[in-house]
């Protein structure tokens, strides 16, 4: 039996996920049909908006199915460039590669600049403010793209500082809350932003289903084009076998908020005291040791002894432990993680967790660690 230590790329499903998919099976109905059996299933997925958009105070229109992070992600970024009259791209070259090959794309059409950061991977706010101060005085319209949190390394970005200075100056702003989604109390009324992400399987939901958040009034165009789906606005029959199992994941979230929220940060604590008291020298990543600015569900740690042969992650695997060396999406890429080349961390094992990780599981992690055969 393996002990799953990897739920930054993914979190199994949970039971109330499975059961409201299985249910959701039984309704064949198309949901753009008037009939009955269409009406039923378009029941399912006007409810599920319904349940998001009150969770996140925002409006159900705001909330439009995708296939996930990924595509919500894109969509806010190229829809910025064709639709909304972005010129001037800023974003962070420590975000997911839904983000960072998106700006690649765009770069022959948009001015893209990187926000500068320091050694713990934390954005330089002031910079950017002066930026778009000065963009606004030249007439120049800009968008910002910041993860909320960072995928390998935890780093929380400061969203109500980042909305009141792109508020302030005019800017569109775009974050990649695929790792907050449901585990922080997200309110984009209070909040506001023009843009945000969700991948349900990052909170114990199915893969392949997540929501682009676009404000009202934005005026993006359909990414993907055909029907008039989702209001329009993103074509294609709805999953809607997927959007069952992300109601019933996130709904369940929400209820648990507080609770997981707790058991993770004591989890993740006890991480942090093993880790320390069996290895001095351990160092953590970016933010990820500093429980006030990093999200509870991530620690990446870099240990001189055990990652200096660039085999530490392929041992715990063998060993049965899921870790990850930084963004799954990545893992067998050439070249390593581009997060920590751009923090010059020599290297890193990322664990994560969920409401499912125990203290036991960090005991078995760190006694492995603490024993792994040689290689020779």
């Amino acid at each position: 039996m393996s002990i799953y230590l990897d739920n930054a790329a993914t979190t199994p499903l949970c039971p109330e996920a499975k059961d409201a998919m299985i249910a959701a099976l039984e309704l064949f109905g198309n949901p753009s049909s008037t009939h009955s059996e269409g009406r039923k299933t378009k029941a399912l997925v006007e409810r599920v908006r319904k349940e998001i958009a009150a969770a996140l105070n925002c409006l159900p229109a705001e909330v439009i199915f995708t296939s996930g992070g990924t595509e919500a992600d894109n969509w806010a970024l190229q829809s910025s460039v064709d639709f909304l009259g972005a010129t001037k791209l800023y974003h962070s070259e420590l975000e997911h590669h839904a983000i960072t090959h998106m700006v690649e794309a765009l770069a022959h059409r948009v001015d893209t600049v990187s926000i500068p950061f320091d050694a713990h991977g934390d954005h330089d706010l002031e910079w950017l403010e002066a930026q778009l101060a000065a963009d606004r005085q030249a007439g120049r319209k800009a968008l910002v793209s910041l993860m909320h949190a960072n995928n390998e390394i935890g780093n929380l970005a400061d969203l109500d500082r980042l909305s009141k200075i792109t508020r302030d100056h005019g800017a569109l702003l775009h974050s990649d809350t695929v790792q907050t989604m449901a585990h922080l109390k997200l309110d984009f009324a209070a909040t506001p932003l023009e843009f945000a992400a969700c991948s349900a399987h990052k909170f114990h939901g199915p893969k392949g289903i997540g929501f682009a958040y676009i404000k009202q009034g934005t005026g993006v165009q359909p990414f993907i084009r055909g029907g008039a789906q989702e209001r329009g606005h993103r074509a294609g029959t709805e999953n809607v076998v997927g959007i069952a199992g992300l109601g019933a994941a996130f709904a369940t979230a929400m209820v648990k908020l507080d609770e997981d929220a707790a058991h993770m940060t004591d989890v993740k604590t006890y991480a942090i005291e093993r880790l320390r008291a069996a290895f001095p020298h351990v160092h953590f990543n970016g933010r990820s040791g500093d429980l006030n600015r990093s999200l509870f569900t991530v620690l990446n740690f870099y240990v001189p002894e055990l990652h200096e042969g660039g085999m530490l992650n392929f041992q715990l695997d063998l060993q049965g432990f899921c870790v990850s060396g930084g963004s799954a999406c990545s893992s067998g890429a050439v070249g390593g993680s581009h997060v920590l080349g751009g923090l010059k961390s020599p290297g890193g094992t990322r664990i994560s967790f969920s409401r499912m990780t125990t203290r036991a599981d960090i005991d078995a992690f760190v006694h492995a660690l603490q024993n792994l055969p040689k290689l020779d």
